[in-house]
């Protein structure tokens, strides 16, 4: 039986074109994180036991990143609404985004790069006067492609019990 501990979830980064700090970084909560290959099926001719699966191209679904509603301007603000509000008169500014996942130190072990990224969506949940809740917003962004890097630090061994 091994003594290996699993990462919590609750302990995560969002960095945006290399913004890593204040309120543009702060999340509480990301989302959909997922690639996934899409196959199709090819019946060979006269071979009635299966269908081959050859694969065809790499989705990758958007990603959410949620938060308090932002009333003030800033950088990730600005970004969002010169893309989504801009009419497309302006060409379309990507970024890299990476999430981390942090160990019990606060260091990265493992992260995610999102090449290429832009705000494809921009919601705010829904304000309800029966309810004592934080209005919150919600930034929707497609990348053309997520890499995923474990991070070899000292801190990152902490989760293997000795």
């Amino acid at each position: 039986m091994s003594n290996y501990y699993p990462p919590v979830s609750f302990s995560f980064s969002v960095s945006i074109g290399g913004n890593s700090r204040g309120v543009d970084a702060s999340f509480s909560e990301v989302s959909g994180l997922n690639s996934r290959m899409d196959t199709f099926a090819v019946r060979e001719g006269g071979e009635n036991r299966f269908v081959h699966q050859l694969p065809q191209t790499v989705k990758n679904t958007n990603i959410s990143l949620k938060r308090g509603l932002m009333v003030a301007s800033s950088a990730l603000v600005k970004w969002c609404k010169d893309t989504l509000e801009g009419g497309m008169s302006n060409p379309i500014v990507t970024k890299t985004v990476i999430v981390s996942l942090l160990d019990q130190t606060q260091q990265p072990m493992l992260a995610w790069s999102l090449d290429r990224a832009w705000p494809v969506g921009w919601q705010v949940a829904q304000f309800n006067a029966r309810e004592n809740s934080v209005a919150i917003e919600t930034i929707d962004l497609a990348y053309a492609q997520v890499r995923r890097k474990l991070i070899r630090t000292k801190a990152a061994t902490g989760f293997l019990k000795p």
